[in-house]
């Protein structure tokens, strides 16, 4: 378009050019011929040598550095290929997730090859909280490198697992740990997906499956025995938890949930029993010792039960429960000097972890 008007534009001043005039249309034309090379500021040596010290600079833990090398080149036309990339992992490394999931975008659409990108566009993605949108990302970088990379196969379960695609998450988890598909074990690992997701009641119907698979599978009756004393069913949850512990027997947390069970329908002897065996099994259990000392408590065993109970303050100083069953118990035996400690102690862990949760307030 330029070049055809160069004469439109020269005309006029021909009057006054004279002979200069063929002079000054070449170097016109000469100015229009390099103006569109010098816009386009290809990539040089120097640029590439930049891009290599970013590299090197994030490989060091140096993101600022790296990111004040990659900024111009990423300002660059024709795109500098590399930039992208070294951008998103900068970004995604610094917790600028959106930055960094823009970046990975832009890197694929410039390498269609690029796996890491790619992978790190579906880790993105997640994080924003869009599994839907991260799937076909993982299921590429699985297509790609089958067991090759655990946090892309992990994260590619959950965002099937949020996506509701429960039978492609435990193919899934499967594949990541190892097992087959169709076995009870793939989907005892997919009820403890969905009890770790917060969803109980999906995770017993995993359970129960596991179960009908393979009855003598362990840890399979003990998470039906959690949800269903999770739902105040204490009956169904003994049965659950007898039935792990003629298969497990040597598992101490089987004992502590049936001491739980025992103790919420006030069986006291069946409680105790159960603890003393939990606490035999592993002494590091605090909450075993804890309810030992609940159901102490109860039969009036007050100076025992603040045995377990200070044990239990050993392991655990701040547990809120520990020290109002203790004041509790200073209490009722008249050490009263004793009780009121143990209360201030408890109150201030209660505003502490108020605090916690509501740091604005």
């Amino acid at each position: 378009m330029l070049l055809a008007s160069l004469p439109l534009l020269i005309e006029p001043l021909t009057q006054y050019a004279g002979n200069a005039m063929p002079t000054l249309y070449a170097s016109l034309l000469l100015l229009v011929l390099v103006c569109p090379i010098t816009a386009q500021q290809a990539p040089t040596a120097s640029s590439e040598d930049n891009l290599a010290k970013a590299h090197q600079a994030l490989e060091h833990d140096n993101p600022d550095e790296a990111l004040a090398l990659l900024q111009p080149l990423a300002a660059m036309q024709p795109p500098v290929k590399g930039v992208q990339h070294e951008l998103g992992l900068v970004y995604y490394r610094t917790g600028k997730v959106a930055e960094a999931q823009h970046a990975f975008a832009a890197a694929i659409e410039q390498d269609a090859d690029d796996k890491e990108s790619v992978q790190m566009e579906g880790l993105a993605l997640y994080r924003l909280g869009q599994p839907a949108a991260a799937i076909p990302y993982l299921e590429r970088v699985r297509q790609w490198m089958p067991g090759a990379n655990t946090d892309a196969t992990y994260v590619l379960g959950l965002c099937y697992l949020n996506s509701r695609r429960y039978e492609d998450a435990r193919n899934s988890f499967a594949a990541q740990f190892g097992i087959a598909p169709d076995s009870g074990g793939a989907y005892l690992l997919l009820g403890t997906m969905l009890r770790h997701a917060n969803l109980p009641e999906l995770a017993a119907i995993q359970a129960q499956k596991a179960v009908d698979i393979s009855p003598s599978l362990p840890l399979a009756h003990f998470m039906l025995g959690e949800v269903a004393l999770y739902e105040s069913n204490v009956d169904q949850a003994v049965i659950e938890f007898e039935a792990e512990r003629r298969i497990n027997p040597d598992y101490a947390p089987v004992y502590d949930r049936l001491g739980d069970a025992y103790l919420r329908v006030d069986k006291l002897d069946e409680a105790q029993q159960a603890l003393t065996k939990a606490i035999a099994l592993d002494t590091s259990m605090t909450g075993a010792f804890i309810k030992m000392g609940k159901v102490l408590i109860r039969r009036q065993d007050t100076q025992t039960a603040i045995m377990y109970l200070k044990h239990a303050e050993k392991m655990d100083p701040e547990d809120f429960t520990v020290h109002t069953l203790l004041s509790q118990s200073y209490h009722k035996i008249g050490h009263e000097e004793d009780a009121k400690k143990e209360s201030a102690i408890a109150s201030k862990i209660h505003v502490d972890n108020q605090l916690k949760l509501y740091p604005d307030n």
